[in-house]
């Protein structure tokens, strides 16, 4: 029997395979490498696709938040309110800067619980980081409204939510910022690393057009200190290939959710539900498990990989013990992050792996 992975990326390749080897070797035999014709295109192509003015493609999602608060000018004594139960990096986008997180609550839809927001805002909160975590949409009307009531900065962290929608409007397009990683495991993921920003703002586009290339406009002018982070004409070539085809395959993933939520039938298993009034483009399928260890073991038995994403919060991880918070800071973040399970969910998923991980959850 074979083990049933969490991720299969090459399934993903070999559905267009030929596409993605013919751009390599056109690239390579382009004999330009850095910030081409490739990058141009791509950022262009996202921008439309994602229904935003510009985007700015960097070296990876990391690199889009830091380098999107420092544009912003957010930075010492200023704070952020951001999720509790994100991955790691959305925190570090506001800590690089020198700003503090100041962590909220999530909802029942693993997305920052908008009714906890307003009480949080003091003279210091400049900014709002929503994460649309799994795939999934925050309440982005409420974000917005008190963002524009307390003439606050709005970055959204699109990493996991390429073309997903609140109400019609795709996320990263209603705020300032948003934020995109191309990691391989991404529903439009590269063949390395890879990030972008997009945003309506001409001026925003222009600064961070200059503080990825070593903060200059022209070759050795250097107008500000920058940094190196550009996204590579090889991978923006790459991510040409998939974005043609990004319709189709969240689709896929949003089929296969709709098969796990149809099937799933154990009380036992919390299943994830996607709010109303938005369109979720399934990143992960994560369900929620108090017997969680053991659910994990038990899968392994059948041959059945899972992921937890994620299994420590970041006010509880080492890097940020400095921020103060005890165990039962955020009880409601803590309690995910003991029973969250992210299971197979991959495009080019049979029906046969599917019904596999599916009998095997109900029979638990």
């Amino acid at each position: 029997m074979e083990f049933i992975q969490p991720n299969r990326l090459d399934r993903g390749f070999y559905q267009y395979q030929q596409e993605f080897e013919d751009k390599a070797l056109a690239v390579l035999r382009s004999g330009w490498y850095v910030l081409g014709h490739e990058v141009s295109s791509f950022e262009e192509e996202f921008a439309a696709w994602c229904g935003s003015k510009y985007c700015v493609g960097v070296g990876n999602g990391l690199d889009a938040l830091w380098m999107a608060f420092r544009v912003l000018g957010i930075g010492p004594g200023d704070e952020v309110l951001v999720q509790g139960n994100t991955y790691i990096a959305s925190v570090m986008g506001i800590t690089i800067n020198g700003a503090t997180p100041i962590f909220v609550e999530p909802d029942e839809y693993f997305q920052i619980d908008t009714t906890k927001l307003e009480a949080l805002i003091t003279p210091r909160t400049k900014a709002i980081l929503v994460v649309h975590l799994y795939g999934h949409n925050a309440k982005m009307d409420d974000v917005v409204s008190l963002c524009r009531k307390y003439h606050l900065r709005l970055v959204e962290d699109c990493a996991q939510s390429h073309g997903s929608a609140f109400k019609g409007q795709k996320s990263g397009t209603f705020g300032d910022i948003g934020c995109f990683s191309f990691y391989p495991s991404k529903n439009l993921g590269a063949f390395g690393d890879g990030g972008a920003i997009i945003t309506d703002h001409e001026q925003i586009a222009q600064d961070m057009k200059v503080l990825r290339n070593y903060g200059s406009e022209k070759r050795y002018y250097n107008k500000i200190v920058g940094t190196n982070s550009r996204l590579d004409e090889i991978q923006a070539g790459l991510l040409r290939v998939k974005l043609r085809h990004l319709d189709e395959l969240c689709e896929e993933c949003r089929e296969l959710a709709d098969a796990y939520s149809s099937h799933i039938q154990n009380e036992k298993l919390i299943l994830p539900k996607e709010r109303p009034d938005t369109h979720s483009i399934w990143h992960q399928y994560v369900i929620r498990c108090r017997e969680r260890d053991r659910l994990i073991a038990y899968l392994q038995e059948k041959q059945i990989g899972t992921i937890i994403h994620y299994p420590i919060p970041p006010h509880l991880s080492e890097a940020y013990q400095y921020l103060g918070y005890q165990k039962g800071s955020f009880p409601i973040t803590e309690q995910f992050a003991d029973e969250v399970l992210s299971i197979p969910m991959y495009n080019g998923m049979t029906r046969e792996e599917q019904d596999r991980v599916v009998d095997a959850l109900n029979a638990f």
